[in-house]
């Protein structure tokens, strides 16, 4: 399996240096997404807390995002999607050798949600697991598939990307209610005729001494040790258990820093320009760090692709709902080179470069 930081050579060579008649080649050869019903505009959350639609746009881009409602759970949606997927691919759930679910708000620790998803869908026997690198989570799931793939062991695995962030913000805090919402997106990954085609560059990364950036405790005894869980207005803590925290700066710097080294270290590995990327997906945390890194490598705007508006951050959801719409939209053509990158909470962070 290829490692962190590695790298394939172009089409004439596979990692081993043989030909690549003998390389395998991998496809993305559908996609799907499942979205809530219930859409939530800024004017909504201005309700509850102290903010106002002009306020979150200006600081994030973000419009409106999607809660779940009622008995629904994580696992419907990536079921929903998961579906969706297999029928763009023409890929009967049969086939799948493997289900990968990026989440980090699971049903439960145990049984897996992608277990019981590969279940629903009809894909029994094939293996499942939940995958929590949090808003990385899809694009290492990607790595993993075409690495899988690429050893000749596996055919056709599916990639999800889903969250139900709703469940576990504290909706009287302003400084998280106002970021995240629900979905979820996902990938068939699969063989492909073609040996061109599939990851040219990938990495994998964390930086766990940086945990209290953004976390999600479950007790009073996973809280640093130098917070007081006393004083709710110190960043990173906003008084509720089970509720992500955020220490919006320190997230804010190291995500503008990190995205543009993911993006310099893929083009340096591949001896490519940024003129020859036809699209890079980024997760979708903050369109000033989305905007930031677009100007440093000079990519003009429809080369970046941006939807934080209408979706808000769906964590591992986000960068399949940006290649599910791309897909559709025609963004994508065979052939291109895209760049997928995400940074999320451990801290982790995630790059995948293809050859569609």
């Amino acid at each position: 399996m290829a490692g962190p930081g590695s790298e394939q050579p172009d089409a004439g060579t596979s990692g081993k240096g043989l030909p690549s008649a003998q390389r395998v080649g991998v496809c993305i050869a559908g996609t799907g997404v499942a979205l809530p019903e219930r859409k939530v505009t800024n004017d909504d959350l201005a309700q509850r807390v102290d903010t106002s639609d002009a306020w979150i746009t200006k600081r994030t881009g973000i419009k409106t995002r999607y809660y779940i409602d009622g008995d629904s759970t994580v696992r419907d949606l990536a079921r929903d999607a998961l579906l969706a997927a297999l029928t763009d691919a023409q890929v009967e759930a049969s086939e799948l050798d493997l289900v990968i679910l990026a989440t980090i708000t699971p049903e439960m620790a145990c049984p897996s949600t992608a277990a019981r998803v590969a279940a629903e869908v009809g894909a029994n026997p094939a293996g499942a697991f939940d995958l929590a690198a949090a808003c990385s989570g899809f694009v290492y799931g990607l790595n993993l598939a075409s690495s899988l793939i690429e050893s000749g062991r596996y055919r056709n695995i599916a990639v999800i990307g889903a969250e139900t962030l709703s469940n576990h913000v504290n909706h009287d805090d302003r400084r998280t209610c106002i970021l995240f919402g629900d979905a979820a997106g996902a990938a068939i990954v699969s063989r492909s005729d073609d040996p061109t085609h599939g990851v040219l560059h990938q990495a994998m990364h964390s930086a766990g001494q940086l945990w209290d950036a953004l976390f999600l405790p479950r007790d009073l005894s996973q809280l640093p040790a130098d917070l007081d869980p006393n004083v709710t207005t110190e960043p990173g803590w906003n008084g509720q258990l089970d509720t992500l925290q955020m220490h919006g700066q320190e997230v804010f710097k190291f995500a503008v820093i990190q995205t543009c080294d993911m993006i310099q270290e893929a083009l340096d590995a591949t001896g490519l320009q940024p003129e020859d990327l036809a699209l890079v997906i980024p997760h979708q945390s903050n369109q000033r760090i989305m905007a930031t890194a677009r100007d440093r490598f000079g990519l003009p705007k429809d080369k970046l692709y941006i939807n934080i508006d209408r979706f808000g951050n769906t964590s591992a959801a986000s960068v399949p709902l940006c290649l599910h719409e791309c897909r559709r939209d025609g963004r994508i053509k065979a052939g291109d080179l895209v760049l997928f990158l995400a940074i999320g909470g451990g801290m982790t962070w995630s790059t995948s470069l293809w050859r569609v």
